[in-house]
């Protein structure tokens, strides 16, 4: 097949054409989580024709993903194939031109800086807003544009981040939330297509910006809710002064040396992963433990909440503290904490 016919559609768009289309072949794009944003963005950009695709994820594919994340099949959740590797392997039955690199990892301040260098741009795949700071402050550090995504039930939202001329994630959402005080995929559901909308628009966003088209990005924080339909854009103009954010501002970094980090420590001879959490916090039992029944046995007193789901036993504490037993490898317990607690 050649270039022509493979891409031939893609040409004949104004906005990309053939000097466009020679950019996205020389170019690298990072997606950081291969799950349900993850793919869409995987899926669009090997068939877009970007020349290398990295794909890091610490999980693997299981039945209940299969529902929204577009490149996964059966036979992979029966043989627990990590979803880097899964991704990676179907990217080259689409195009086999495409190189691809798949990493299974988990993402942290130790090896966030490693992951991205070199890139052309980076994607947010992730479920968890202490990667998405990593993230930002990172790339921002490289001066590497990202794109931010998240969806969550019929809801989603993004926006793009080009160092020194945009505001960075932390302009606009400063702080991290609290662990459990919002919904997860796990607690609240997530619809495919709120996915497919949101994945979609960042990987226009990268194609964008791997194009040399920045000046057609859309530049604001745009709001999405599919079951509603109602649609909202925040013009990120309002955000100008930046000189106040610890990340663009004043280039602090402080979550690339561990701020507000999760310290994962495996109990010896328990089958167990102990999560903390730096910074103080006072979690809301109550409301954690009704998002939390419908999907197994819930207990808590004053001190504590037990939660047992599956195999796992997930014991949170009220500074946020978790004990998960059921597994000794702390990215298991890490995802687990990320699906039902919430950061």
């Amino acid at each position: 097949m050649s270039e022509f016919d493979r891409y031939s559609r893609q040409l004949l768009f104004e906005g990309i054409g053939s000097d466009g289309q020679r950019r996205l072949a020389g170019s690298r794009a990072v997606i950081i989580g291969c799950g349900a944003l993850g793919a869409i963005h995987a899926e669009t950009l090997a068939r877009a024709g970007v020349g290398r695709l990295d794909l890091v994820d610490r999980d693997f594919v299981e039945e209940s993903n299969l529902q929204r994340q577009i490149m996964f099949e059966e036979r992979d959740a029966l043989d627990r194939l990590p979803k880097s590797v899964a991704a990676a392997a179907r990217i080259a039955r689409v195009n086999s031109h495409v190189k691809v690199e798949p990493v299974v990892a988990d993402v942290s301040f130790a090896n966030i800086e490693e992951v991205i260098a070199g890139a052309d741009v980076v994607l947010d795949g992730t479920d968890n807003f202490e990667t998405r700071y990593l993230i930002n402050d990172a790339c921002v550090k490289a001066r590497i544009p990202w794109v931010y995504g998240a969806a969550v039930g019929s809801y989603g939202l993004t926006m793009t981040i080009v160092p020194d001329e945009t505001p960075c994630l932390r302009c606009v959402l400063e702080a991290i939330p609290e662990p459990g005080s919002g919904p997860t995929c796990d607690t609240a559901g997530v619809l495919l297509p709120i996915v497919s909308v949101i994945g979609s628009i960042q990987a226009i966003e990268a194609i964008k910006l791997l194009t040399g088209r920045p000046e057609v990005l859309h530049r604001s924080l745009i709001i999405i809710d599919v079951w509603d339909f109602n649609v909202s854009r925040i013009n990120l103009a309002g955000f100008s002064d930046r000189s106040a954010c610890p990340t663009c501002g004043r280039r602090e970094f402080e979550f690339l040396r561990g701020k507000s980090r999760q310290v994962s420590t495996t109990l010896c001879g328990r089958n167990a992963v102990q999560i903390s959490r730096t910074g103080r916090t006072d979690l809301d039992f109550d409301a954690l433990a009704r998002r939390l029944r419908p999907l197994g046995e819930v207990a808590f007193n004053e001190f504590l909440l037990r939660f047992r789901v599956d195999r796992y036993d997930i014991t949170v504490f009220r500074d946020a503290r978790s004990i998960i037993r059921g597994t000794d490898d702390p990215a298991i317990a890490r995802g687990l904490y990320a699906r039902y607690i919430g950061v």
